[in-house]
């Protein structure tokens, strides 16, 4: 397994509840597929960079976690088609 590192950025008109129950989604498609150590860290609403689909804000979440590289392509194919998260990226972070 691999360390990774992901954020993603949840559109601000998302419900508290509605948020929750979409951040531990990710999280599910992760532990599913055997992903270890999964730590997340809920940033809050902060200013883009720049505009993503008319939206100024965004509410920024970052997950450390070990997994294989099909756990993390799958999670990558699912928050593509979730038109509530606006941008995402994963990164590996190799252990020395």
């Amino acid at each position: 397994m691999r360390k990774y590192e992901i954020m993603y950025i949840i559109r601000p008109t998302v419900e508290q509840e509605a948020r929750k129950a979409l951040i531990e989604e990710m999280n599910k498609v992760l532990t599913d597929r055997g992903a270890a150590d999964l730590t997340v860290n809920e940033w809050g609403t902060r200013e883009l960079a720049y505009e993503i689909a008319d939206f100024k804000r965004g509410y920024y979440v970052v997950v450390s976690v070990k997994a294989n590289p099909d756990a993390t392509a799958e999670l990558d194919r699912v928050m593509k088609i979730k038109e509530d998260v606006l941008r995402h990226i994963i990164i590996s972070r190799e252990e020395k």
